[in-house]
């Protein structure tokens, strides 16, 4: 067996640590406040597919596109590279585009796959590297090893390719085909209980697929071919493979991700268990994980075939807050979280470590860890909340009888994020609310749980509730189907105290120079419920749609009345609101694409054409004559426009133009700016998959997704314009709005920025025609923007 600092070596089950009684001797969140752990200082990190590896005491990540971090503590992280997009200059190579210029090659792009680091027996640091296309399954898989953990890497070749055209495969005699056959990425390197290394791997295709290695050299045995089969085919959507070794229950476990890795794709962990590496592998139900594929008559990546089996540890899901509870947000939860590794600790203790997206915040990802136990059959269950620093120790039945949030995650792999119910554990062992049945605390804190007659085992433990900023306890229970329920204990205020809650938190912001309308809320804590009234109908009405005088007029004025109630408990609460009236727009830039780049209001130099990316010069500038009005900019899809840098500045703008898009590309921008690479506004004709591909305007890095549910016509004449105002953005089509809503970043308030029509820094350029750009420094208002749409 290799020494224990090896991620794969302390395989310390906590199955019979549930039994046996090993664990501290009193609940974290029952102990005196002076004996809790401290509120956790969390700093977090952005690794996508992270996989854990040790050095001494640093506990390290590696992942896609040259990223990595490290910790000591699981909790406070510190970047080590970034994403190769943002800089090429990775540290973990020397030049790492000449080191792999053969994988990148072959894989025919410019960044990496999911890496998997792990220390061989005679101290070096294997990585085993891989990259693919990602259109198809042209990939390569490779080794590349150093002395310390933090390379740099010297590259010992590719190991596997995938994706060959009517060309023989790694196995013998058999030409590529992905339905059967594997894409090479998604390495998974683990030593058996024998210590035998082996590598597991895969993604969507032929499925996943494991090696045996030698440990001398981290190379595959020879003979292997792709190896032996394990899970999936037909190009079912399961990936991201890793297997863990549990010496108490003396099971390998296989973690899986099913779905899509984006906001849209329903990612979530699933796991089947063998008595053999190389398996066959099991789930709670007993099906051989081997058989469960797509099925090759429906369409590709068919999820329905696939989404009954593996036990589902974790998917999408909000613990949602309500106004009047503590905190802030709409609530706490993941979107598709996945990729996950596996770390255990010298206290036995068990991790989950996965990439997870959050509600609302778009793309953008962060490394999170979970405390992972086994329950009484043997299968893991995961913390709900992130770990913190807690160890689970002995549980009162007065710490859990109470108020309770419990998310079913069901097995459905879906975009859509798992919501509470509102349940009672009550002393007598019942369970009231939306859902009921029964519960146990057994053991030092084993749980229990039968709802509907399904009966589910698992654990309650200690976590960090980070909205209500408090130690708490939190629940984690499988079934024998595999669905798992995750619950946490909330606070349920009196009628009385629910409605002052409310009350207090009712917050419309600056209602004193009013120029869009307002969002009230009707909902809060508890089950209450809030209603509006206007003194003024005609300047703001009950539900907050503003009409705002006209240019010249006086402003207006009216008060807007909150009836908050719960039960027999009632208050009122009233905001004074001062409409502003129309002010005539403040005109930036304005082309009219009349057989050139001139700017109509000789407020600037003509704009100048761009190569394929807004910072290269070149290009041509083209004409159509069936504009608008005349004729119009012709961008072929190679090329784009910069506008004068510094066109506005401020956090109040609007943006109007006429595009017809020949080809509608995913984030292909029509009009971008942006004050540098990591804060910019996007207008995208073909949005991502988050907005299910409709028109948006996008914001990064601070994300923001303003999705108009709504896609171009090809080859048509569409009117779009986005108003940015203090915060608040509208995106209107043809004079409609599409999209309202709070919280824009501001990303135009610093000087200089960069403006351009077509292009950016990263994407494919846009392929269609331009006409009647106009950009104001100013927030037009929806009656400005319906008269250009008409114009």
């Amino acid at each position: 067996m290799p020494m224990l600092p090896l991620r794969t070596a302390m395989a310390l089950g906590t199955a019979g640590i549930l039994v046996t009684g090993v664990l501290s001797a009193s609940a974290a969140w029952a102990k005196p406040a002076a004996e809790l752990p401290p509120p956790p200082d969390f700093q977090d990190v952005t690794v996508h597919d992270p996989s854990v590896v040790t050095d001494g005491d640093d506990i390290w990540v590696f992942g896609s596109h040259g990223a990595s971090a490290h910790t000591t503590d699981l909790i406070a992280w510190e970047q080590n590279s970034i994403d190769l997009s943002q800089d090429a200059d990775n540290p973990l190579f020397e030049d790492i585009y000449a080191e792999l210029a053969e994988t990148f090659e072959w894989a025919q792009t410019r960044t990496l796959w999911a890496a998997d680091v792990i220390q061989l027996p005679d101290g070096r640091y294997a990585m085993y590297y891989n990259a693919c296309k990602g259109d198809s399954p042209r990939s390569a898989l490779g080794l590349a090893v150093s002395d310390a953990v933090d390379g740099p890497y010297e590259n010992e070749g590719i190991l596997l390719k995938s994706g060959m055209w009517d060309e023989e495969s790694e196995n013998p005699g058999e030409v590529y085909d992905a339905r059967l056959h594997p894409n090479a990425v998604d390495p998974d390197a683990f030593y058996d209980a024998e210590g035998d290394l082996w590598m597991v791997y895969g993604s969507y295709s032929g499925g996943i697929f494991i090696l045996k290695l030698d440990p001398a050299t981290g190379e595959p045995l020879p003979g292997q071919g792709y190896g032996t089969h394990l899970v999936g085919g037909n190009h079912s959507r399961i990936e991201a493979p890793t297997i863990r070794y549990d010496e108490e229950t003396g099971y390998y476990y296989l973690f899986l991700s099913f779905g899509g890795l984006d906001v849209s794709g329903g990612y979530d962990v699933r796991v089947a268990r063998s008595k053999s590496p190389d398996g066959p592998y099991l789930d709670a139900q007993g099906n051989d994980m081997t058989e469960v594929k797509a099925n090759p008559s429906l369409p590709l990546f068919d999820d329905a075939s696939v989404e009954p089996y593996g036990v589902k540890l974790m998917g999408g899901h909000v613990f949602t807050r309500e106004l009047g509870d503590p905190g802030t947000g709409p609530g706490t939860g993941y979107v598709s979280p996945g990729h996950t590794s596996w770390y255990d600790d010298e206290e036995g203790r068990s991790f989950m470590v996965f990439h997870a997206r959050f509600p609302g915040t778009g793309e953008a990802h962060e490394v999170r860890v979970h405390q992972m136990w086994m329950n009484a059959d043997g299968w893991p269950v995961v913390s709900p909340q992130r770990y913190a620093g807690e160890t689970a120790g002995k549980v009162f039945r007065d710490d859990v009888v109470g108020s309770w949030q419990l998310i079913d995650l069901g097995k459905d792999i879906t975009a859509t994020a798992a919501t509470p119910s509102d349940i009672k554990l009550q002393a007598n062992g019942t369970i009231a609310g939306e859902l009921t049945g029964r519960w146990k605390l057994t053991s030092r804190h084993t749980a229990e749980l039968t709802i509907g007659g399904t009966v589910y085992k698992g654990v309650f433990a200690p976590t960090w509730d980070a909205q209500y900023e408090r130690w708490s306890v939190g629940l984690s229970v499988v079934s024998e189907g595999g669905v798992t329920l995750w619950g946490r204990a909330v606070d349920i205020l009196s009628p009385k105290d629910a409605v002052a809650a409310v009350a207090a938190a009712i917050d419309l912001g600056d209602t004193s120079a009013v120029t869009t309308d307002l969002q009230l809320p009707t909902s809060g804590t508890a089950g209450t419920t809030i209603s509006w009234s206007s003194s003024a109908p005609e300047v703001v009405s009950d539900a907050g749609v503003v009409t705002r005088p006209g240019i010249g007029d006086p402003a207006a004025t009216a008060s807007l009345t909150a009836t908050v109630t719960n039960g027999t408990a009632s208050t009122t609460v009233s905001f004074p609101v001062t409409v502003l009236p129309r002010t005539p727009g403040v005109l930036a830039g304005s082309w009219s694409f009349d057989g050139g780049l001139a700017d109509a209001t000789g407020a600037h130099a003509p704009a100048t054409t761009t190569a394929d990316r807004i910072h290269l010069p070149g290009g041509a500038a083209a004409y159509v004559a069936d504009g608008v009005d005349g004729s119009a900019l012709h961008l072929d899809g190679t090329s784009g426009v910069r506008l004068p840098d510094g066109l506005v500045q401020g956090s109040s703008y609007s943006v109007s133009l006429w595009l017809r898009p020949e080809v509608l590309t995913q984030y292909t921008t029509a009009f971008f700016a942006a004050a540098s690479a990591d804060s910019w506004v996007s207008l995208v004709p073909r949005g991502h998959g988050g907005v299910g591909g409709s028109t948006m305007v996008w914001s990064g890095s601070a994300w923001y997704d303003a999705g108009t549910g709504q896609s171009l016509p090809v080859g048509e004449w569409s009117h779009v314009a986005f108003v940015v105002d203090e915060g608040w953005i509208s995106v209107y089509i043809d004079g409609v709005r599409r999209f309202h809503g709070s919280g824009f970043p501001d990303v135009l308030s610093s000087p200089g920025a960069n403006f351009a029509l077509g292009v950016n820094w990263w994407d494919t350029p846009f392929q269609g025609d331009v006409d009647e750009l106009t950009v104001w420094g100013s927030a037009l208002t929806p009656q400005d923007i319906a008269e250009l749409a008409a114009s």
